[in-house]
Protein backbone atom coordinates (compact mmCIF):
# COMPACT_ATOMS: atom_id res chain seq x y z
CA UNK A 1 0.00 0.00 0.00
CA UNK A 2 1.31 3.50 -0.96
CA UNK A 3 0.85 5.73 2.16
CA UNK A 4 2.25 8.22 0.12
CA UNK A 5 -0.07 8.54 -2.31
CA UNK A 6 -2.84 8.17 0.32
CA UNK A 7 -1.88 11.36 2.12
CA UNK A 8 -1.71 12.84 -1.11
CA UNK A 9 -5.47 12.24 -1.62
CA UNK A 10 -5.93 12.82 2.38
CA UNK A 11 -4.17 16.50 1.63
CA UNK A 12 -6.27 17.34 -1.08
CA UNK A 13 -9.72 16.38 0.84
CA UNK A 14 -8.19 18.68 3.78
CA UNK A 15 -7.97 21.99 1.60
CA UNK A 16 -11.05 20.70 -0.41
CA UNK A 17 -13.56 20.75 2.95
CA UNK A 18 -11.70 23.72 4.59
CA UNK A 19 -12.28 26.04 1.80
CA UNK A 20 -16.06 24.49 1.41
CA UNK A 21 -16.67 25.73 5.17
CA UNK A 22 -14.64 28.51 5.57
CA UNK A 23 -15.50 29.74 2.31
CA UNK A 24 -19.02 30.68 3.11
CA UNK A 25 -17.55 32.65 6.45
CA UNK A 26 -14.99 34.64 4.25
CA UNK A 27 -18.03 35.16 1.72
CA UNK A 28 -20.26 36.20 4.68
CA UNK A 29 -17.88 38.66 6.02
CA UNK A 30 -17.06 40.09 2.70
CA UNK A 31 -20.47 40.97 2.66
CA UNK A 32 -21.66 42.39 5.13
CA UNK A 33 -20.96 45.89 4.71
CA UNK A 34 -22.59 45.92 1.60
CA UNK A 35 -25.89 43.66 2.58
CA UNK A 36 -26.57 44.68 6.20
CA UNK A 37 -28.78 47.44 6.99
CA UNK A 38 -28.22 48.68 10.61
CA UNK A 39 -26.98 47.23 13.90
CA UNK A 40 -29.44 44.53 14.12
CA UNK A 41 -28.35 43.17 10.30
CA UNK A 42 -25.10 43.31 11.19
CA UNK A 43 -25.07 41.18 14.08
CA UNK A 44 -27.22 38.65 12.25
CA UNK A 45 -24.93 38.45 9.22
CA UNK A 46 -21.87 37.96 12.49
CA UNK A 47 -24.26 35.54 14.28
CA UNK A 48 -25.16 33.29 11.32
CA UNK A 49 -21.22 32.26 11.04
CA UNK A 50 -20.62 32.85 15.38
CA UNK A 51 -21.19 29.55 16.16
CA UNK A 52 -19.67 27.84 13.08
CA UNK A 53 -16.43 29.48 12.29
CA UNK A 54 -13.48 28.00 14.91
CA UNK A 55 -14.86 24.61 14.24
CA UNK A 56 -14.43 24.95 10.45
CA UNK A 57 -10.98 26.12 11.01
CA UNK A 58 -10.19 23.15 12.21
CA UNK A 59 -9.64 22.06 8.77
CA UNK A 60 -6.92 24.28 7.73
CA UNK A 61 -4.97 23.49 10.85
CA UNK A 62 -5.09 19.72 10.29
CA UNK A 63 -4.46 20.64 6.40
CA UNK A 64 -1.33 22.26 7.80
CA UNK A 65 -0.52 19.83 10.09
CA UNK A 66 -0.75 17.02 7.54
CA UNK A 67 1.60 18.78 5.53
CA UNK A 68 4.05 18.97 8.42
CA UNK A 69 3.81 15.43 9.33
CA UNK A 70 2.71 13.75 5.87
CA UNK A 71 5.37 15.75 3.65
CA UNK A 72 7.89 17.90 5.92
CA UNK A 73 9.67 19.30 3.08
CA UNK A 74 7.13 20.57 1.18
CA UNK A 75 6.24 22.22 4.36
CA UNK A 76 9.49 23.48 4.81
CA UNK A 77 9.70 24.59 1.44
CA UNK A 78 6.22 26.34 1.42
CA UNK A 79 6.66 27.96 4.55
CA UNK A 80 9.93 29.37 3.54
CA UNK A 81 9.04 30.55 -0.07
CA UNK A 82 5.78 31.50 0.73
CA UNK A 83 6.38 32.57 4.26
CA UNK A 84 5.29 36.49 4.07
CA UNK A 85 2.20 35.58 1.86
CA UNK A 86 1.36 32.82 4.71
CA UNK A 87 2.41 35.40 7.27
CA UNK A 88 -0.27 37.77 5.92
CA UNK A 89 -2.93 34.91 5.69
CA UNK A 90 -2.81 34.34 9.37
CA UNK A 91 -3.05 37.83 9.93
CA UNK A 92 -6.05 37.89 8.25
CA UNK A 93 -7.55 34.95 9.78
CA UNK A 94 -6.75 36.56 13.35
CA UNK A 95 -8.11 39.81 12.15
CA UNK A 96 -11.59 37.76 11.31
CA UNK A 97 -11.51 35.65 14.32
CA UNK A 98 -11.08 38.69 16.92
CA UNK A 99 -13.47 41.07 15.17
CA UNK A 100 -16.37 38.37 15.37
CA UNK A 101 -15.55 37.68 19.07
CA UNK A 102 -15.15 41.03 20.13
CA UNK A 103 -17.69 43.39 18.16
CA UNK A 104 -20.65 42.56 21.14
CA UNK A 105 -18.36 43.23 24.25
CA UNK A 106 -18.75 46.78 24.01
CA UNK A 107 -22.13 49.25 22.81
CA UNK A 108 -20.10 51.63 21.11
CA UNK A 109 -21.07 52.27 17.31
CA UNK A 110 -17.42 53.21 16.86
CA UNK A 111 -16.33 49.83 18.46
CA UNK A 112 -18.48 47.97 16.56
CA UNK A 113 -18.15 50.04 13.22
CA UNK A 114 -14.03 49.41 14.13
CA UNK A 115 -14.64 45.35 14.46
CA UNK A 116 -16.97 45.44 11.18
CA UNK A 117 -14.14 46.70 9.25
CA UNK A 118 -11.89 44.35 10.69
CA UNK A 119 -14.00 41.78 9.93
CA UNK A 120 -14.64 42.97 6.10
CA UNK A 121 -11.17 43.27 5.41
CA UNK A 122 -9.74 40.08 7.23
CA UNK A 123 -12.34 37.99 5.46
CA UNK A 124 -11.55 39.77 1.99
CA UNK A 125 -7.52 39.41 2.44
CA UNK A 126 -7.54 35.50 3.85
CA UNK A 127 -9.82 35.07 0.63
CA UNK A 128 -8.11 36.86 -1.98
CA UNK A 129 -4.75 35.44 -0.61
CA UNK A 130 -4.99 31.94 -0.41
CA UNK A 131 -6.30 32.30 -3.95
CA UNK A 132 -3.29 34.03 -4.78
CA UNK A 133 -1.32 31.22 -3.36
CA UNK A 134 -3.19 28.41 -4.89
CA UNK A 135 -2.32 29.95 -8.26
CA UNK A 136 1.22 30.58 -7.52
CA UNK A 137 1.42 26.84 -6.88
CA UNK A 138 -0.55 25.67 -9.76
CA UNK A 139 1.23 27.94 -12.13
CA UNK A 140 4.76 26.34 -10.35
CA UNK A 141 7.37 28.05 -8.14
CA UNK A 142 10.85 29.43 -9.48
CA UNK A 143 12.67 26.31 -7.10
CA UNK A 144 15.99 24.92 -7.99
CA UNK A 145 19.14 23.22 -6.06
CA UNK A 146 20.04 26.69 -4.32
CA UNK A 147 16.55 26.87 -2.98
CA UNK A 148 13.19 29.36 -4.11
CA UNK A 149 14.47 32.31 -6.12
CA UNK A 150 10.66 34.47 -5.94
CA UNK A 151 9.41 37.43 -3.77
CA UNK A 152 6.32 38.15 -2.61
CA UNK A 153 5.53 41.06 -5.25
CA UNK A 154 6.59 38.23 -7.66
CA UNK A 155 3.58 36.21 -6.47
CA UNK A 156 1.19 38.92 -7.36
CA UNK A 157 1.72 37.92 -11.22
CA UNK A 158 -1.23 37.94 -13.97
CA UNK A 159 -2.42 34.16 -13.12
CA UNK A 160 -1.94 34.16 -9.37
CA UNK A 161 -4.15 37.16 -9.10
CA UNK A 162 -6.93 35.62 -11.66
CA UNK A 163 -6.90 32.63 -9.10
CA UNK A 164 -6.99 35.06 -6.23
CA UNK A 165 -10.40 36.86 -7.84
CA UNK A 166 -11.55 33.60 -8.68
CA UNK A 167 -11.56 32.56 -5.30
CA UNK A 168 -13.37 36.06 -3.97
CA UNK A 169 -16.04 35.32 -5.93
CA UNK A 170 -16.39 31.58 -5.42
CA UNK A 171 -16.44 32.62 -1.41
CA UNK A 172 -18.92 35.86 -2.09
CA UNK A 173 -21.11 33.49 -3.78
CA UNK A 174 -21.40 30.77 -1.48
CA UNK A 175 -21.43 33.43 1.20
CA UNK A 176 -24.52 34.78 -0.36
CA UNK A 177 -26.13 31.53 -0.48
CA UNK A 178 -25.09 30.70 3.36
CA UNK A 179 -27.25 34.42 4.17
CA UNK A 180 -29.90 33.57 2.39
CA UNK A 181 -30.76 29.95 3.79
CA UNK A 182 -29.16 30.59 7.76
CA UNK A 183 -31.07 34.31 8.12
CA UNK A 184 -34.51 35.86 7.99
CA UNK A 185 -36.69 38.65 6.53
CA UNK A 186 -35.11 41.31 3.66
CA UNK A 187 -31.21 40.27 4.80
CA UNK A 188 -32.00 37.12 3.37
CA UNK A 189 -34.19 38.66 0.44
CA UNK A 190 -30.84 40.91 -0.18
CA UNK A 191 -28.54 37.97 0.13
CA UNK A 192 -30.31 36.14 -2.84
CA UNK A 193 -30.32 38.69 -4.91
CA UNK A 194 -26.77 39.47 -4.54
CA UNK A 195 -25.49 35.79 -5.16
CA UNK A 196 -27.66 36.27 -8.53
CA UNK A 197 -25.75 39.24 -9.07
CA UNK A 198 -22.57 38.11 -7.98
CA UNK A 199 -22.79 34.61 -10.34
CA UNK A 200 -23.07 36.48 -13.32
CA UNK A 201 -19.51 38.09 -12.48
CA UNK A 202 -18.10 34.85 -11.38
CA UNK A 203 -19.27 33.01 -14.58
CA UNK A 204 -16.61 34.96 -17.01
CA UNK A 205 -13.64 34.98 -14.23
CA UNK A 206 -14.10 31.04 -13.64
CA UNK A 207 -14.19 30.82 -17.65
CA UNK A 208 -11.26 33.08 -17.82
CA UNK A 209 -9.33 30.80 -15.09
CA UNK A 210 -9.95 27.54 -17.09
CA UNK A 211 -8.75 29.20 -20.35
CA UNK A 212 -5.69 31.07 -18.29
CA UNK A 213 -5.11 27.29 -16.82
CA UNK A 214 -4.10 25.84 -20.57
CA UNK A 215 -1.35 28.36 -20.75
CA UNK A 216 0.25 29.31 -17.26
CA UNK A 217 0.34 25.60 -15.45
CA UNK A 218 0.58 22.15 -16.35
CA UNK A 219 -2.60 21.34 -14.80
CA UNK A 220 -4.26 19.78 -17.85
CA UNK A 221 -1.55 16.87 -18.27
CA UNK A 222 -2.60 14.55 -16.29
CA UNK A 223 -6.46 15.29 -17.75
CA UNK A 224 -5.47 14.50 -21.01
CA UNK A 225 -3.35 11.50 -20.10
CA UNK A 226 -6.83 10.34 -18.16
CA UNK A 227 -9.47 11.84 -19.89
CA UNK A 228 -12.07 10.36 -17.49
CA UNK A 229 -10.76 12.75 -14.93
CA UNK A 230 -12.53 15.61 -16.90
CA UNK A 231 -15.30 14.46 -14.75
CA UNK A 232 -14.10 16.46 -11.97
CA UNK A 233 -14.25 19.32 -13.64
CA UNK A 234 -17.31 18.96 -15.31
CA UNK A 235 -19.14 18.40 -12.18
CA UNK A 236 -17.80 22.10 -11.30
CA UNK A 237 -19.32 23.13 -13.65
CA UNK A 238 -22.53 21.35 -12.85
CA UNK A 239 -22.50 22.94 -9.32
CA UNK A 240 -21.63 26.11 -10.69
CA UNK A 241 -25.64 25.82 -12.53
CA UNK A 242 -26.81 24.09 -9.74
CA UNK A 243 -26.51 27.34 -7.78
CA UNK A 244 -27.80 29.92 -10.12
CA UNK A 245 -30.97 27.46 -11.19
CA UNK A 246 -31.43 25.72 -7.78
CA UNK A 247 -32.81 27.65 -4.71
CA UNK A 248 -32.17 27.77 -1.15
CA UNK A 249 -30.17 25.06 0.66
CA UNK A 250 -29.72 23.05 -2.79
CA UNK A 251 -28.40 26.10 -4.04
CA UNK A 252 -25.88 26.49 -1.27
CA UNK A 253 -24.92 22.85 -1.77
CA UNK A 254 -24.10 23.25 -5.05
CA UNK A 255 -22.19 26.23 -4.80
CA UNK A 256 -20.47 23.64 -2.05
CA UNK A 257 -19.76 21.26 -4.82
CA UNK A 258 -18.17 23.86 -7.45
CA UNK A 259 -15.49 24.89 -4.66
CA UNK A 260 -15.20 21.60 -3.93
CA UNK A 261 -14.72 20.14 -7.55
CA UNK A 262 -12.73 23.74 -8.34
CA UNK A 263 -10.41 22.70 -5.51
CA UNK A 264 -9.85 18.92 -6.86
CA UNK A 265 -9.41 19.92 -10.39
CA UNK A 266 -6.64 21.63 -9.27
CA UNK A 267 -4.73 19.08 -6.61
CA UNK A 268 -5.75 16.24 -9.34
CA UNK A 269 -3.42 18.60 -12.01
CA UNK A 270 -0.71 18.64 -9.29
CA UNK A 271 -0.21 15.46 -8.69
CA UNK A 272 2.21 13.66 -8.28
CA UNK A 273 3.60 17.21 -7.52
CA UNK A 274 3.25 19.12 -4.27
CA UNK A 275 4.65 22.32 -5.36
CA UNK A 276 6.63 22.39 -9.20
CA UNK A 277 9.37 24.32 -10.27
CA UNK A 278 8.34 26.53 -12.76
CA UNK A 279 12.09 26.53 -13.57
CA UNK A 280 13.02 22.60 -13.82
CA UNK A 281 10.85 20.00 -13.29
CA UNK A 282 13.54 18.24 -11.70
CA UNK A 283 13.69 20.32 -8.71
CA UNK A 284 9.71 20.00 -8.23
CA UNK A 285 8.83 18.88 -4.74
CA UNK A 286 6.38 15.68 -5.31
CA UNK A 287 5.37 13.08 -2.85
CA UNK A 288 7.79 11.05 -3.61
CA UNK A 289 10.46 13.17 -2.42
CA UNK A 290 9.11 14.82 0.30
CA UNK A 291 7.07 12.27 2.49
CA UNK A 292 7.85 11.07 5.46
CA UNK A 293 9.03 7.37 6.71
CA UNK A 294 6.20 4.42 5.46
CA UNK A 295 5.83 4.17 8.83
CA UNK A 296 5.30 7.51 9.72
CA UNK A 297 2.20 7.65 7.50
CA UNK A 298 1.06 4.25 8.14
CA UNK A 299 0.67 4.98 12.24
CA UNK A 300 -0.65 8.84 10.69
CA UNK A 301 -3.43 7.16 8.61
CA UNK A 302 -4.42 5.00 11.87
CA UNK A 303 -5.04 8.19 13.69
CA UNK A 304 -7.34 9.71 11.26
CA UNK A 305 -9.11 7.17 10.73
CA UNK A 306 -10.21 6.86 14.03
CA UNK A 307 -10.26 10.84 14.56
CA UNK A 308 -11.13 12.58 11.44
CA UNK A 309 -14.92 10.47 11.38
CA UNK A 310 -15.18 12.03 15.08
CA UNK A 311 -14.78 15.74 13.84
CA UNK A 312 -16.99 15.15 10.46
CA UNK A 313 -19.88 13.49 13.43
CA UNK A 314 -19.71 16.55 15.76
CA UNK A 315 -19.97 19.43 13.05
CA UNK A 316 -22.51 17.15 11.43
CA UNK A 317 -24.34 17.73 14.76
CA UNK A 318 -23.71 21.06 15.17
CA UNK A 319 -24.74 22.31 11.94
CA UNK A 320 -28.03 20.60 12.57
CA UNK A 321 -28.55 21.50 16.24
CA UNK A 322 -27.90 25.43 15.43
CA UNK A 323 -30.05 25.23 11.77
CA UNK A 324 -32.39 27.65 12.74
CA UNK A 325 -32.14 30.60 10.65
CA UNK A 326 -31.05 34.50 12.43
CA UNK A 327 -33.82 36.82 12.25
CA UNK A 328 -32.51 40.37 12.70
CA UNK A 329 -36.19 41.62 13.68
CA UNK A 330 -35.42 39.34 16.98
CA UNK A 331 -31.96 40.16 19.03
CA UNK A 332 -33.00 38.18 21.84
CA UNK A 333 -32.69 34.84 19.01
CA UNK A 334 -29.07 36.83 17.44
CA UNK A 335 -27.88 36.80 20.80
CA UNK A 336 -28.98 32.66 21.43
CA UNK A 337 -27.71 32.47 18.33
CA UNK A 338 -24.27 33.88 19.09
Amino acid sequence: MNFAIIWFILWGVLWTVYFVLDGFDLGAGMLQPFIARGESERHAVAASIGPFWNGNEVWLLTAGGATFAAFPTAYAVMFSSLYSALLLVLFALIARGVALELRNKEPGAAWRRAWDSAFFTGSAAAALLFGVAFGNIFSGLPLDAAGYHGSLLGLLNPYGLLTGVLFVLLFLVHGALWLAIKTAGALSSRAAVAAKGLWLALVPVAVAFLAATAYATKLYDNYLAHPALFLVPLLAVAGLLGSRLASGLKAFLCSGLTIAMVTATGIIGLFPNLLPSSLDPAYSVTIANAASSPYTLKIMTVVALCFVPVVICYQLWSYRVLRQAVDPSRPSAQDEAY
